[in-house]
């Protein structure tokens, strides 16, 4: 695995409990150009039908041409780099790993839903040079500066034919970022556990989209509260409900995976822990919620539950306030979850 660059912050201590209450810095202070600095990212062209790359636009943002309307979340520049962020935040809060299932040291075949920008296919391939992997899509965003056992695909993961029907098993599923994309999780559940060799893992990496706090700070949030709650409503009636992170681990279980973990992470909304690592890692997470605002709500809202662009942006713009303020002390809870095909399957 390549290593971690110097101007990244610490990663956090793994023998650290991920459950402790996470104890606040009463003297934080965040710099004025904290949120000025988004990063911006290209993304690759490719030979693709007009049905792929016809993208559509809708209240100022880019959002996928193919499978038009399955997936709420845009797929322009802006987005790709929140993406990309967030995959840094969430290795650095599990050591730099990309994965926490033991899947052993040579991997043969490897499958990413939802690959995004292939970020993750990309590092994993560079991880295991020996091994295939794909990474599938609704969006050709991906780079093509990708290794050459790394591939991509502009695919629908939930299509009613025969997505699944590959013509050899895989030894690894990697699911990231799934809550609000998928239909019904059992029946990709067993979709999955069909398509994995005997022994073979499959393994859930997620954020809860709801905000969180151990002390009375998140009644100070109520803009946030709505957005996620209103949010999650929203996703309901469009058939794809955001709210499933805690279910995962069932869902494995009930569809017979074996040797199911749960491990679940605080991450911090801001630079207010005193751990000197999770401020860091806080800050990055900061910019990343903030990039989140409009990307989960103007289209759930404005589509779904009917709302106007300029009410969506009013509460944008309270849960924006709120997300600076360093007196609420909010994380979000990120979920990996893992589980193993029995070897009789």
């Amino acid at each position: 695995m390549a290593e971690v660059k110097s101007s990244t912050p610490a990663l956090v201590d793994s023998s650290r409990d991920p459950t402790d209450i996470i104890v606040p810095d009463d003297d934080v202070d965040y710099p004025s150009d904290l949120v000025d600095n988004a990063s911006e990212t290209g993304s690759s062209t490719y030979s693709l039908s007009s049905s792929v790359v016809n993208y559509q636009y809708e209240n100022g943002r880019r959002y996928h041409a193919y499978r038009e309307g399955a997936y709420f979340a845009p797929n322009d520049e802006q987005e790709q780099a929140r993406m990309d962020l967030l995959q840094h935040i969430t290795r650095l809060m599990v050591g730099g790993e990309l994965f926490l299932a033991p899947i052993g040291p040579n991997p043969g075949r490897i499958l990413d839903l939802g690959t995004g920008t292939g970020n993750w296919a990309i590092h994993l391939a560079d991880q295991f040079p020996k091994s295939t992997v794909i990474g599938i899509d609704l969006s050709p965003i991906q780079s093509d500066w990708a290794p050459p056992n790394c591939y991509f695909q502009v695919d629908d993961f939930e299509s009613p034919w025969d997505f699944w029907d590959f013509s050899k098993p895989f030894d690894f599923i990697h699911a990231g970022n799934l809550a609000g994309s998928v239909k019904d999780f059992p029946h990709l559940l067993q979709q999955a556990k069909n398509t994995l060799n005997p022994g073979g893992w499959f393994e859930f990496v997620d954020f809860a989209p709801e905000p969180f706090a151990d002390d009375d700070t998140l009644q100070g949030a109520p803009n946030l509260c709505e957005m996620s709650r209103f949010c999650n409503e929203a996703s309901i009636k469009f058939g794809k409900k955001l709210r499933v992170t805690d279910s995962y681990k069932q869902w494995m279980i009930d569809a017979g995976f074996k040797d199911v973990k749960e491990h679940v992470y605080k991450v911090p909304m801001g630079r207010w822990p005193k751990d000197p690592k999770l401020k860091q890692i806080g800050e990055y997470h900061l910019v990343q919620m903030l990039e989140s605002l409009e990307p989960y709500t103007l289209a759930l809202l404005t589509r779904v539950l009917g709302w106007t662009t300029e009410e969506v942006q009013v509460l944008i713009s309270g849960a924006r306030s709120e997300l600076l303020d360093r007196k609420l002390h909010m994380y979000s809870k990120l979920y990996f979850v893992y589980g193993r095909k029995d070897e009789a399957d």
